[in-house]
């Protein structure tokens, strides 16, 4: 971490602190502690990896000044012996993340570190997912202006943080703008129209890096330049709603796309409708070649300037969620070529009226939802081996598609109370999920999955819920069991017990089956959370937005902190 700086924009955030409170007189400290712990014990039959550290924790601290015209804040991380399945660099501890903002009527300056985000994220996210490891920050400035009537703009320019480094030799220049034209319009806003035109630039500077075309001595020239533009508008009219947005990117070459000189491209549609007991959502997107990065050379889910999310149900329920599904950006190994992906949702609920045949005396919800995802019809050259660095790499046609269905998910659920103390939620859901793809091995994986889930309430301070669950499927990994049972005891505790029984995945080839049993008591007091369990953990991805990582199987005990204030 850069010391120096970190120190300038301590002592800037104190004076303005000072200068704020005698200003105002109102200074207000908020902030937040997360610590989550584990005693790892070795458990050859679900394959947990050695680890010398007795304690392993992942620990944060987050400290704000709030002020009518300054803000300022820090974050101390401790992360020296992080929990299992991060990337070796995310080892490490200190303060990386520190930050001034000046606030006045219709402008905001904010001096450090920050997140961002222009549209829906095709060229330029970054954001903090402490689950997958991921805090792809930038530290610099950004300024944020409205003060002209129906318009948001913003500026910003920093390097970018990865892990315990800033990569000072890329840097990310950015600015967008939104247009409210309802609020140049009063007939509009008489009947409750909104419509909105926005427009994103990035420019990433990036220094120039030798990578050699294999088996010769050519090094590719690599733009120092690459440029990336979004497009959007926002329609909505009463209960009806459309998003449309273009996302395009020029000539990047990196590791994620075999170094090929290719540009990028993105096109997202959105239609939804709502109304009291009805909503209904359809999406469609293609991307291609959207791998954005401040540094080329890296791979893993790291150094991302963007964010493309997957169009897949976020399922919660555990063996809905055995098999998540990875936005595939643009990727090649060598010998197999993902350029990017064709995704389409669709989901639709209802609620059948109370005293009705099907609502019955509480109503009943219906929610139907349906994910398919499949590659893009391109035609590779040289079957895109990797003599073709430094090449276009591929030709596709747009409104293609390929065979190959790399996702598709059909579930319906249905929630039904049945007396004012017991309800039950069912869930049916069809997957197909194409393991060679998401993970680089296997085939692809049908399964059917069935959830039952209750809720019973004993009386205002005491709930019972329970899962039952089951993954059917002829592939070699085998079916699978859950069931929970957890008893809530209203203000402060919260008991709960789980197993999972299935063959756990070992050294690349599927094992013999095992129970993976997990016990843990939740106290929660005011603003504290502190929960403490043992068992183990089934090896798998962790899936946000789009983004997974490979968490390894885990036995022992864990511990978990949070307070907020």
């Amino acid at each position: 971490m850069n010391l120096k700086l970190a120190t300038a924009l301590v002592a800037t955030a104190l004076a303005g602190t000072v200068m704020a409170q005698s200003e105002s007189n109102q200074v207000t400290l908020h902030g937040s502690i997360q610590s989550d712990i584990i005693m790892p014990e070795n458990d050859s039959k679900i394959g947990t990896e050695p680890t010398s550290d007795d304690v392993l924790t992942n620990t944060y601290l987050d400290l704000n000044l709030s002020s009518k015209y300054i803000d300022a804040g820090a974050r101390l991380e401790y992360l020296e012996h992080p929990l299992q399945g991060f990337e070796p660099d995310f080892k490490g501890w200190g303060v990386p993340h520190v930050y001034v903002k000046a606030k006045a009527p219709g402008v905001e300056i904010t001096m450090g570190d920050y997140y961002e985000q222009f549209g829906s994220g095709f060229i330029l996210r970054t954001y903090e997912e402490r689950s997958l490891g991921i805090d792809n920050s930038l530290r610099g400035m950004r300024v944020r202006l409205d003060a002209i009537k129906g318009v948001n703009l913003k500026a910003l320019a920093g390097i970018q943080r990865r892990y315990w480094d800033w990569d000072t030799k890329s840097v990310i220049y950015g600015a967008d703008a939104e247009i409210n034209i309802d609020e140049y319009n009063k007939s509009m806003r008489d009947n409750n129209t909104t419509w909105m035109i926005g427009g994103s630039w990035v420019l990433k500077n990036e220094s120039k890096e030798d990578i050699n075309v294999p088996g010769t001595n050519f090094a590719l020239n690599m733009p120092k330049y690459v440029n990336a533009f979004d497009f959007r508008t926002r329609f909505q009219k009463q209960n009806f709603s459309i998003l449309a947005e273009y996302a395009m990117k020029s000539e990047d070459p990196s590791f994620d796309n075999g170094y090929t000189f290719h540009k990028g491209n993105a096109v997202f549609l959105s239609a939804s409708y709502s109304k009291t007991g009805m909503s209904a959502l359809i999406q469609a997107k293609r991307s291609e070649d959207m791998a954005f990065r401040s540094q080329r050379s890296m791979h893993g889910v790291s150094a991302f300037v963007n964010n493309m999310p997957a169009f897949a149900y976020q399922h919660t329920y555990s063996l809905a969620a055995l098999y998540p599904y990875a936005t595939q950006y643009g990727k090649n190994d060598g010998t197999t070529l993902v350029p990017g992906e064709w995704a389409f949702q669709g989901e639709f609920a209802y609620t059948f009226k109370r005293k009705t045949a099907l609502g019955g005396k509480y109503g009943t919800k219906v929610k139907l939802n349906m994910s398919h995802i499949r590659g893009l019809d391109y035609t590779a050259k040289d079957k895109f081996h990797k003599s073709t660095i430094g090449t276009d790499g591929y030709k596709s046609d747009f409104f293609g598609m390929s065979d190959d269905i790399y996702y598709q998910d059909i579930n319906v659920q249905v929630e039904k109370k049945f007396t004012k103390d017991f309800k039950l939620n069912l869930m049916y859901m069809n997957q197909r999920y194409n393991q060679e793809v998401v993970e680089g091995h296997g085939g692809t994986i049908k399964s059917n999955i069935f959830v039952a889930e209750g809720k019973y309430q004993f009386s205002k301070k005491m709930t019972l819920r329970a899962e039952a669950q089951y993954l059917n499927t002829k592939h070699e990994s085998g079916d699978w069991w859950y069931g929970l049972l957890e008893l809530s005891v209203l203000p402060n505790f919260m008991f709960t017990v789980s197993d999972m029984y299935g063959k756990p995945y070992v050294n690349g080839t599927y094992q013999d089956k095992e129970h993976y049993y997990m016990g843990s008591v939740t106290y929660n007091k005011g603003a504290h959370r502190l929960m403490a369990g043992y068992g183990r953990t089934r090896a798998g991805y962790n899936c946000s937005g789009g983004v997974c990582r490979w968490v390894p199987a885990n036995k022992g005990v864990q511990v978990s902190y949070n307070y907020t204030f």
